[in-house]
């Protein structure tokens, strides 16, 4: 993986002892982190819409149904 920077940032990066690797790493895995959080609340949202319209007749029904088969 690469990446084009100035050369003013890259001196600056030499300057201060920074290691754009290490940088680049936790920067890629913050942004994994964050995007799979937003996922799964999406995801999590869409879950909660389809049961919040099952009723509470329909989940007994089904609980029972399912140890039944047991």
């Amino acid at each position: 993986m690469s990446a084009k920077i100035s050369e003013d940032l890259k001196r600056k990066i030499d300057e201060l002892g920074i290691s754009p690797s290490e940088v680049i790493r936790r920067a890629l895995e913050e942004e994994v982190r964050r995007r799979t959080r937003e996922l799964l609340k999406e995801r999590l949202e869409e879950v909660s819409s389809i049961l919040s319209k099952v009723g509470k007749e329909e989940w007994v029904k089904s609980i029972r149904e399912t140890r039944e088969e047991r």
